[in-house]
């Protein structure tokens, strides 16, 4: 999965000409997903799990949506918000 802050950093940042960067160079491994009856819990260990902000969402191997660290900071208690913006902030 590709995302604006991929492009951000990892093309503008490096000082990269966006017209000559592929899709494909950018690309790091297999995406990582969530399926569409996992909960919350679920998605808070995947994302810290795999240092992600964002899953898409696969019923079955149909993609019905992408869920974001700001989706599961409105589902979760403070403190395991805390815990997966640290997972996410550290290299």
């Amino acid at each position: 999965m590709l995302t604006g802050r991929d492009i951000v950093v990892k093309v503008l940042g490096a000082g990269k000409d966006p017209a000559m960067v592929k899709a494909g160079d950018l690309a790091q491994r297999e995406a990582v997903t969530i399926g569409a009856d996992d909960d919350a819990e679920d998605i808070l260990r995947t994302m810290s799990g795999h240092k992600v902000r964002q899953l898409p969402v696969i019923d079955g191997h149909t993609l019905v949506g992408i869920v974001a660290q700001a989706d599961v900071a409105r589902a979760l208690t403070d403190p395991k918000v805390g815990d997966l913006l640290q997972v996410l902030s550290t290299d």
